[in-house]
C-alpha cells in the first residue's frame, strides 16, 4: 500500500532475482479498511516510493486512482472462508474480503507468473494462498520472511505513526513471539502454556494493549495441543501509543529462527 521501507524492498529484490520484470503495485485500497480506520491519515509518498522500488530493482510501478479500480456500479467482491476468519478476520470484519478483492484484480489485470508478499502479515498471505488456488489463478504466490529493525521490531508503513519511545516499547511484539518460539523449541506443545509464555512477556509494558496472541497450525486455528508442523505460527496483534501493530513468526523444533533482521525462510 506504498509508503516503501526496506521490508518492500527485500520484496522487490527477490522478485528480481527470478523474474524478467518487476511490477509494484503502490495503492491504498479503500475496500479493505473498516469504519474508523485509517484510511485518510494512511502515509503515502509517491516519490519516495518510486526511489525505493528503483533502487530495489523494479522496472514499473502501478499506481492507480481508487476511482480506476472501483469505478461507478462496482459491485463485486471476493470471499475467501476459512483462513480469513480468525485472528484479524475476527477483529477487522470485511478486511480480508477487500484484500481478496483488489489482489485478484491486480493480478487478472498484470497476469504475473509469480506475486511476492511478506510474511509479516501471515493470515494475508494464507488468504492469497487460498484464493489462488481455489480460482485457478496462473500466478505462484511467494513469501518473503518478514524484515526487521535491529532492535526486533518488524518493520511497517504503521511505524511511522509512532514515536521514539513508542517504538521502543512495540519491540515487546518480537519478544512475546521469540518467547513462545524459544518454548515450542524446547519441546512444549501445549497452547495454552505456549500462549503463557508470550502473553508474559507482552504484557509487561502498560504501554502495550494486546489485543491477540495465537499458536496456530496450517489452518490459522488454535487446538489445544499443537502437531508438529512447518506451518505453525505464533501471531500477535497489540497497540501501542493508539497504533495497532501485528507480527508473527514461525515455529519450528530447536529454532532460533526470528531472531535476525529477517525471519528465516520456510
Amino acid at each position: 500500500m506504498g509508503y516503501l521501507h526496506e521490508g518492500h524492498a527485500a520484496l522487490i529484490r527477490r522478485a528480481r532475482q527470478s523474474s524478467d520484470r518487476v511490477v509494484v503495485s503502490v495503492f491504498v485500497n479503500p475496500m479493505q479498511f473498516g469504519r474508523n480506520e485509517d484510511l485518510g491519515r494512511y502515509p503515502r509518498d509517491l516519490e519516495r516510493d518510486l526511489r525505493v522500488a528503483g533502487e530495489a530493482g523494479a522496472d514499473v510501478i502501478f499506481h492507480p486512482e481508487p476511482g480506476t479500480m472501483y469505478p461507478p456500479g462496482f459491485a463485486s467482491a471476493v470471499q475467501v472462508s476459512g483462513v480469513s476468519e480468525p485472528l484479524d478476520g475476527a477483529a477487522r470484519p470485511g478486511h480480508f474480503a477487500g484484500v481478496a478483492t483488489v489482489v485478484l484484480k491486480l493480478l487478472n489485470l498484470a497476469q504475473p507468473a509469480q506475486a511476492f508478499f511478506g510474511e509479516k502479515d501471515w493470515q494475508q498471505l494464507a488468504v492469497v494462498r487460498r484464493m489462488v488456488t481455489d480460482l485457478n489463478v496462473p500466478t505462484e504466490i511467494v513469501g518473503v520472511p518478514t524484515v526487521r529493525a535491529d532492535s526486533g521490531l518488524a518493520l511497517s508503513s504503521r511505524n511511522s505513526y509512532l514515536s521514539a519511545e513508542q517504538q521502543a516499547q512495540a519491540v515487546a511484539l518480537s519478544a512475546a513471539l521469540r518467547a513462545v518460539q524459544r518454548v515450542y523449541a524446547a519441546g512444549e506443545r501445549d497452547v495454552a502454556a505456549l500462549k503463557r509464555a508470550g502473553l508474559d512477556t507482552l504484557t509487561r509494558d502498560p504501554a502495550v494493549q494486546p489485543e491477540y496472541l495465537s499458536v496456530v497450525g496450517p489452518d490459522l486455528r488454535e487446538t489445544a495441543t499443537l502437531t508438529p508442523d512447518p506451518l505453525n505460527r505464533v501471531l500477535v496483534a497489540a497497540r501501542v501509543g493508539g497504533v495497532r501493530l501485528i507480527d508473527n513468526m514461525p515455529l519450528l523444533p530447536g529454532s532460533a529462527s526470528g531472531l535476525g533482521r529477517a525471519d528465516a525462510p520456510l
